[in-house]
């Protein structure tokens, strides 16, 4: 429910504050005195578009903040997703600065727009004249229906199409990459086979570099590895290892006799030894050299071949080529096993769609049965607002296909004469009876639907006399379910409100303001009977207001 609004700066507003109070409350005052001013602050706070045009003071902010009241209404998961602090008391705020950036909080947290929105909705119907434009729209006929019929009908349709549509769509993205493998895979078998072909080793191209480097070389390196095992020994005893074990003979015969001579000569003889060691290795490898030149001719192929097939795919290492080919392998086993894939697939969307028919067919049920309750129902409101003879009938037909709302095509015939055929209402009904079948369902909703506040702006157009005590007496009786504000002209929809708000303007040298205030009583018989004759009002006007106030 709508407490109270504030509003500074905005349009013809210097600065107002506004109680709302609980059931009826009607805003009257002369056209272009700034009731519509009241909608567009309202709507700041319900998500519309800001623009700078508002600013009275060009260089002040315009400052719109109201507060609802919202126990009750099941609003905290959804502050709890958009992570904004969460109390019974909202308080929306919107402000817009002289810059043209444009602040939005609720409950002190900023918020976007979108979340201002999605709240809207919940918390504060406006029904405006162009609303009844709506009956046009299908979705607008469908969700009416939805309202009065069964919620869970309609949440257990959508939850079964979701989950179709979800399936659908993995089968569309699968068989468009089954195609698309479908044209890679040979491409793709020609790379693993020759990948595979190459019977690749991680590491051996290290390997085989080393060992070109090595049989490219192998003259040097025997002719090196021999002069140094000719320097270290041979037969002409000038060589290292004969001197050397000259040299340990001759320490040998003084060990006895010299203590230093004795540690020289152990140490010497441990030199011998790695030396002897170092000698024979030197052997060895000259003994184990060998060159073969079709050995090189076998590792220069076989590098050339790593090195084509690395520069072929974009690679530095047999290690990359190897990835490669796995995932290559990878790749085939994937595309020989996707038409198991998509076969499942199509069996589970089978079965998804078997679902869906099964929901849409106890959705169009529900909207049946509820459309008549609608047919039935609206009549003796609609009697009440002057159309005696009024008819009114729901039609649910099957659609070509199945959407997001399901199956269902809803079409509202309506005929205010006896005897003429039922027509779409959107084409037959003029703009009075247009807003009369609106009231009449909105009538209908507030025992259905959980929405604390209803603002009607001027929806009493084109009615007046007795049409105009039945509108006041309807939203009387809305009123006691809810909040009901009515922006109004008329004096008999006013005379019924609990609460009366008079919008005004004044002007001084400078500029016209608007005002709007409370009216108490005495204040309220005189304003009703301005309403119903002149300013000031006449003593019968004064006396009719009395009647229609008591």
């Amino acid at each position: 429910m709508l407490k109270s609004l504030h509003i500074e700066n905005y349009a013809l507003i210097r600065e107002s504050d506004i109680a709302f109070g609980e059931g009826f409350v009607a805003i009257t005052g002369e056209t272009g005195a700034g009731k519509s001013i009241l909608l567009g602050a309202l709507g700041l706070l319900l998500g519309q578009r800001a623009d700078t045009a508002v600013l009275a003071d060009k260089e002040r902010k315009c400052v719109v903040e109201a507060r609802f009241d919202v126990a009750g209404l099941g609003l905290q998961p959804l502050f709890e997703e958009a992570d904004v602090d969460y109390d019974d008391l909202l308080i929306l705020r919107r402000e817009i600065l002289p810059s043209a950036k444009s602040r939005a909080f609720a409950n002190d947290t900023p918020v976007q727009l979108p979340f201002l929105k999605t709240l809207a909705p919940r918390i504060i119907d406006i029904h405006s004249q162009h609303q009844n434009l709506l009956f046009a729209e299908s979705a607008f006929r469908l969700e009416l229906l939805d309202t009065l019929a069964d919620d869970a009908t309609r949440k257990s349709y959508c939850d079964t199409y979701r989950a179709y549509t979800a399936l659908k769509r993995q089968l569309e993205e699968l068989t468009a990459t089954e195609a698309q493998n479908r044209k890679e895979q040979d491409f793709c078998q020609f790379q693993f086979d020759e990948l595979s072909e190459a019977r690749l080793v991680d590491g051996e191209q290290e390997t085989l570099e080393r060992e070109l480097q090595l049989l490219s070389h192998a003259e040097a390196v025997r002719e090196g590895l021999t002069e140094a095992s000719a320097m270290m020994d041979d037969d002409s005893g000038q060589a290292a290892l004969s001197r050397l074990r000259q040299a340990k003979t001759a320490l040998s015969h003084i060990a006895s006799y010299h203590p230093e001579a004795e540690a020289l000569l152990s140490r010497l003889d441990s030199s011998l030894i790695e030396l002897d060691d170092i000698y024979n290795e030197l052997q060895s490898a000259t003994d184990g050299l060998t060159y073969s030149p079709e050995r090189q001719q076998q590792v220069d192929e076989r590098l050339a071949l790593l090195y084509r097939l690395e520069k072929k795919h974009g690679v530095s290492t047999v290690a990359e080529l190897i990835a490669l080919r796995e995932e290559l392998d990878r790749k085939l086993q994937s595309i020989a096993t996707l038409d198991d894939r998509i076969q499942q697939l199509m069996e589970q969307v089978d079965k998804a769609y078997t679902a869906l028919q099964a929901a849409a067919d106890a959705l169009t049920a529900s909207r049946v049965k509820a459309g008549k309750v609608l047919s039935k129902n609206i009549l003796p409101t609609l009697h009440e607002l002057g159309m005696p003879e009024a008819r009114f009938c729901v039609e649910c037909t099957p659609s070509a296909s199945y959407g997001a709302s399901g199956h269902d095509s809803v079409s509202f015939l309506f005929n205010a004469n006896r005897g003429g055929e039922l027509r779409d209402l959107a084409k037959v009904a003029s703009g009075g009876e247009m807003s009369r079948v609106m009231l009449a369902v909105k009538s209908m909703l507030t025992s259905r639907r959980l929405l604390p506040t209803i603002l009607f702006d001027e929806v009493d157009t084109g009615v007046s006399g007795d049409i105009s005590v039945a509108v006041g007496k309807i939203m009387c009786r809305m009123a006691e379910k809810m909040q009901v504000v009515a922006i109004t002209h008329l004096p008999q929809i006013a005379a019924r409100a609990h609460q009366h708000l008079k919008v005004y303007k004044e002007s001084d040298a400078d500029r016209t303001v608007s005002h709007i205030r409370e009216l108490a009583l005495a204040d309220r018989v005189t304003e009703v009977a301005v309403m119903l004759s002149s300013d000031p009002p006449t003593p019968a006007a004064l006396q009719t207001a009395k009647e229609l106030m008591s």
